[in-house]
């Protein structure tokens, strides 16, 4: 018996002097943890740019493939649909059971392949093999290459999604008691830049291809192709860490029965209050933000009577002023708190932005108060995933946080497929922009109630939302 304790106490003294000799794991270091953050941003800044390649080429798609707009708005939603009918909650299970390394190769590779295969379908060797022709005999309204490049962008769009619920476990992950909102900020900040790059980036190679599609459709998919190797490498990176990790009896190489994931955890995240508070609260918020984008500049064009290319710079400022307040509120979110706070504020801003849309610029049509509001609602586009995302963390159990981030994005797909026909359905039935404005405001009343609700159990159960992530 005292042989036994004088091993037990040999065991555990081993594991403090290992403790000791990694008394700066790889996360401490400054240098490596923005490393991790740089490599993890650009593959999400390749996808944003992916995402949106074919939006402003959509005049050269409609004449050079044959498509229409209904064609092209099917193209569109296809990027949800997989997502929608389970592959989120799928993704989430994997990344759980799997770990950051396996999932972020695997979303890359995915992207990269749903990328090929769209590559392929609007390429002129395609259009003459008799593949195409079968496809081209059913369903007759969809041409080939819209059905292959729809197939595409499926298997994209599920790398995508699967990748962004990725990232946010990296970074929760990796500054874990640092700068958490700063480096999700960051990130979602970079991704935004790629929407705004690729508009301005993708008409410039298609008119020196001579009108070509496939070139920038190929320059953006040499670039994910660049993202693939990004998390090989950071997956070196993890590996890395995670030796450190275990070497200092941070954590195990296996886990234990209690921490491990079980596929019945994601019964306990469904019957999680706080989880349908911020699943609900993030749904309404973005179903009045994503699809209003798609609108806003044909809104701004036939309410102020400019043309369309007038409206869409008016509207450009929108994610510009997003993507630049977003880190800076992220530093205040890190050193001040007030998550629950920010989400309340980001809220109302919207509320009034579109109430303003719909009753105040009719009468007030001057581009001066359009861009006023514009630049108010990207503060509120600023304000609510500079603090949702980081606030995840301090809610749900780490074991389950990639299927938490999965299962709240699979609720965010689902409205933002929804949302958009609703608003079409409206604004054809209606001839104006009055009704859907309100539809919009009306989410953002209902987003104030969840983030209400959301406060008041931070203030019961202690969850520390207002509190700052940097711990001192």
């Amino acid at each position: 018996m005292q042989k036994y304790v004088k091993n037990i106490y040999l065991s555990t003294s081993n594991r403090n002097n290992m403790a000791e000799k990694i008394s700066k794991l790889m996360n401490d270091s400054p240098l490596a943890r923005w490393t991790v953050l740089v490599l993890v941003a650009l593959m999400m800044f390749f996808a944003y740019m992916f995402v949106d390649v074919m939006s402003p080429l959509k005049s050269l798609v409609e004449s050079d493939l044959g498509w229409n707009s209904s064609v092209f708005g099917k193209y569109a939603a296809s990027e949800y649909i997989l997502n929608v009918f389970g592959f989120l909650i799928i993704a989430g299970i994997i990344l759980d059971k799997l770990g950051v390394r396996f999932s972020g190769v695997l979303s890359a590779a995915l992207m990269v392949a749903g990328a090929a295969i769209k590559f392929v379908g609007i390429s002129e060797w395609f259009q003459g093999t008799g593949f195409a022709q079968w496809l081209g005999s059913w369903w007759v309204e969809m041409p080939a290459s819209a059905k292959m490049a729809s197939l595409g962008f499926m298997i994209f769009g599920c790398g995508c999604e699967m990748e962004g619920t990725n990232v946010s476990k990296i970074l929760a992950k990796w500054f874990k008691g640092k700068e958490m909102a700063l480096a999700m900020g960051l990130e979602m900040a970079i991704a935004r830049l790629g929407v705004f790059g690729v508009m301005w980036i993708a008409p410039i190679i298609s008119n020196a291809a001579g009108g070509s599609i496939l070139a920038p459709l190929g320059f953006c998919g040499a670039l994910l192709c660049i993202g693939l190797i990004n998390f090989i490498i950071f997956g070196v990176m993890d590996r890395k860490f995670d030796n450190q990790l275990i070497a200092a009896g941070l954590a195990t190489d296996e886990k234990s029965p209690e921490d491990e994931f079980h596929i019945k955890d994601l019964g306990a995240i469904f019957k999680s209050k706080m989880f349908w508070i911020v699943a609900l609260l993030c749904v309404l918020y973005y179903s009045a933000i994503f699809p209003f984008q798609r609108y806003a500049p044909n809104f701004l064009e036939e309410t102020l009577g400019v043309d369309a290319a007038t409206a869409a710079r008016l509207f450009s400022c929108f994610p510009i002023l997003a993507m630049c307040l977003t880190p800076l509120l992220g530093i205040f979110l890190d050193r001040v708190g007030k998550g629950a706070t920010m989400l309340m504020l980001g809220s109302v801003i919207m509320i009034a932005c579109h109430l303003s849309f719909a009753f105040l610029l009719p009468v007030f049509p001057h581009k001066w108060f359009a861009v006023l509001l514009i630049v108010v609602l990207g503060v509120s586009f600023s304000l609510v995933p500079a603090a949702l995302w980081p606030s995840v963390p301090k809610i749900i159990d780490e074991k389950v946080l990639g299927s938490a981030y999965c299962l709240i994005f699979w609720v965010q797909n689902i409205g933002l497929c929804l949302v958009p026909m609703l608003i079409g359905s409206l604004r054809q039935s209606t001839g104006g922009y009055t009704i859907p404005m309100i539809v919009f405001s009306s989410f953002g009343v209902l987003a104030f109630i969840f983030s209400l609700f959301l406060k008041t159990e931070d203030r019961r159960k202690k969850y520390g939302l207002e509190l700052p992530n940097i711990k001192k």
